[in-house]
């Protein structure tokens, strides 16, 4: 057990440090902050602190920079998060504003939040399993063609041109689109497939073809929802804390494979914050030992539909980001349940 005051000397260590990038000496922590105590009794502390393995000393005759442990200890004893200000808050509220899908919203949070906190940003996209379909478009376009629109409940669009082999009269068209609305509505999307194997059954012999063409199609479309991934915006951030890496290439590559990417921040679980932080280490990435990786979940109608964060060095501002990311998570959220 930590006792307080050796608490609020490691707090201290962490904020100094994050502010100056400079290892934090005892005479400076007395100086900064109101302890009440001489610098010898902080040393003391400090003493304590690395025993605990929560500070150390990157070099000889130096004063002490956190460890991943700090860090830790630190975010986990975080009481409260430093609150957005006026003009963030407004940054967040006017940014989305006339979004007109979900690939367009995500593009503008992810560079909104890479913005508000000066690292790298991501966000995932809605995966397969958890997006359900809200609606079903058939139009015709010419005499054999027709769009086919989807649209999930997570706010994305697909449409796709279907050329078919001959015409088809608007009230088949009509009744083919009653039909998939009918069966597939509110459906999860990895449910769909099952759904339309004799859909085509349904119809008169002389136009099952054509009813054929039109749910290869949009099996196609319901296909491209299983390719999970994550866009990313702000990578140039890494370059401008190269510093804080004893080399930002491994990071650079850790954060290109998006596969390691999504599984990390999937298993990653929120704290009372309404966040996920992983410090150094603790992220098992070789490549990402030296970067700490912030991330909320984004929902829709009380459904978690993916997580979206920031990735930095260890030494980031703790509380500034936590309060981005769960910022942006939530008004995300709010956005895509407006257009829900």
């Amino acid at each position: 057990m930590i006792p307080d005051r050796s608490l609020e000397v490691l707090r201290a260590i962490v904020q100094d440090y994050i502010q100056t990038k400079e290892p934090v000496g005892s005479k400076s922590l007395v100086e900064r902050h109101q302890f009440g105590v001489s610098s010898a009794t902080i040393r003391n502390e400090m003493a304590m602190l690395e025993e605990e393995e929560l500070i150390h000393a990157p070099h000889t005759s130096a004063g002490r920079v956190p460890t991943d442990k700090g860090y830790r200890l630190f975010v986990d004893r975080l009481g409260e998060v430093k609150p957005l200000s006026a003009s963030e808050k407004a940054a967040i509220s006017n940014f989305m504003i006339g979004s007109a899908d979900l690939d367009e919203t995500l593009g503008r949070t992810v560079r909104l939040l890479s913005q508000l906190t000066n690292q790298v940003a991501m966000v995932q996209y809605p995966t397969l399993g958890r997006a359900r379909v809200r609606n079903i478009e058939l139009i015709q376009a010419a005499d054999t063609r027709v769009l086919l629109i989807l649209i999930t409940d997570s706010g994305r669009i697909q449409q796709h041109v279907i050329e078919l082999s001959e015409n088809l009269d608007v009230q088949l068209i009509a009744e083919i689109r009653g039909k998939l609305n009918e069966i597939l509505s509110g459906l999860a999307l990895g449910e769909v497939a099952s759904e339309l194997s004799n859909f085509a059954n349904g119809f008169a012999p002389q136009a099952r073809q054509q009813v054929g063409l039109i749910t290869e199609s949009l099996l196609d479309q319901v296909d491209a929802n299983r390719q999970e991934k994550i866009i990313l915006a702000g990578t140039a951030n890494l370059a401008r804390r190269e510093q804080d890496f004893p080399s930002i290439s491994p990071v650079l590559e850790a954060i290109e494979e998006q596969v390691v990417l999504l599984k990390l921040i999937s298993e990653m679980q929120s704290d009372q914050h309404g966040v996920g932080v992983r410090i150094g280490r603790e992220s098992n990435v070789e490549g990402l030992s030296n970067a700490s990786i912030v991330v909320s979940g984004y929902e829709n109608q009380g459904s978690e539909l993916a997580k979206l964060g920031v990735i930095g060095p260890t030494r980031m501002d703790y509380s500034s980001n936590i309060a981005a990311v769960s910022a942006v998570a939530r008004y995300l959220s709010k956005v895509l349940g407006n257009n829900g």
